[in-house]
């Protein structure tokens, strides 16, 4: 793990007798994407505006860039770049002269802008649009207009809240294909705010599953995979004619299978490592014909998923 860009000390934000953010701790690493994963009120919003300063925690610490937001909420804000859900723009301006203007505000000469901007529509794909009004911009083109505009003060982190939402499939591929080159061309660190499960899987390094204010999960796939089904992070599904007692007994006999449950002629393997091949081999040797054999990894559905089922157990106890 890199340097930390964001650390999040126990932070709490209590409003009335409810809690939006429950003693969260969480450190994100400068050139990392991280994906903060939660349904719609979980609390994400109001975490990011913590560490934006544009909220301040009832209790705990917040640093981004090394700055405390809570204290310093202006130098942070000119280190990091924030995209909400549903970017604003001067309609009657055209997207050049909108990214011109944050230029502006942002203390950049008037040159160094007019090259920025240019640069920066041509990466969001946009050059051909740079001087129609904004007010005529699709909504997928004012989120990638949004990106350019906040990567014009050249921040050291990204903060994007729900980027994707109402953009078109196609749009959505573009925009996250986006991010992705950006992150790895310029070691931008990005913190992705979503409730769209594959969106989160497809481009963040690691992923925080954040429910009712708390962080109940933190990991990369794999590793949250490998924690939540415990011994059965791999499913292996053999086809193989016939399937003798034998078979299944030598099958259960390797060190890492935990299960066989057959069905005819169709085994369902769960086992803590891919032992696939050592399968192959076993069915080969015992003279049955393979006709299909292949791995399932849990994603990020089945991950999620499981949390809120193990959640709901939890909580009818």
């Amino acid at each position: 793990m890199g340097e930390p860009i964001i650390a999040l000390e126990n932070i709490s934000k209590r409003y009335d007798q409810h809690d939006a953010v429950n003693q969260l701790s969480l450190t994100i690493s400068k050139g990392e994407i991280f994906g903060l994963l939660g349904p719609n009120g979980a609390g994400k919003t109001t975490t990011i505006l913590m560490m934006l300063g544009l909220s301040e925690p009832t209790s705990g610490s917040v640093r981004v860039c090394g700055i405390d937001s809570t204290h310093n909420p202006i130098e942070v804000k000119r280190r990091v770049g924030y995209l909400p859900d549903d970017v604003g723009f001067y309609q009657h301006m055209t997207g050049m002269e909108n990214l011109l203007y944050t230029a502006v505000l942002n203390g950049i000469s008037r040159k160094d802008a007019e090259q920025r901007a240019y640069e920066l529509l041509g990466k969001v794909n946009l050059l051909e649009a740079a001087h129609k009004k904004a007010g005529k911009y699709s909504r997928g083109m004012r989120q990638r207009l949004g990106l350019a505009d906040v990567l014009m003060k050249n921040p050291d982190v990204i903060i994007l809240d729900e980027p994707t939402l109402g953009i078109d499939p196609e749009g959505v591929r573009d925009f996250l294909a986006l991010i992705k080159e950006l992150n790895e061309k310029e070691k931008l660190t990005v913190l992705l705010s979503s409730h769209h499960l594959h969106q989160v899987q497809q481009i963040c390094d690691r992923v925080g599953i954040f429910v009712d204010g708390k962080l109940l999960a933190l990991g990369n796939v794999a590793s949250l995979a490998k924690q939540l089904f415990l011994e059965d992070t791999f499913v292996i599904h053999v086809s193989a004619s016939p399937v003798s007692k034998e078979l299944v007994d030598k099958l259960r006999s390797i060190p890492a299978v935990h299960q066989v449950d057959r069905v005819d002629n169709e085994l369902d393997i769960y086992c803590d490592q891919d032992v696939t091949a050592t399968i192959s081999k076993i069915v080969v040797e015992s003279g049955s014909s393979l006709f299909y054999i292949s791995r399932k990894d849990f994603g990020l559905d089945e991950i999620y998923h499981r949390y809120f089922e193990g959640r709901e157990l939890n909580g009818s106890r």
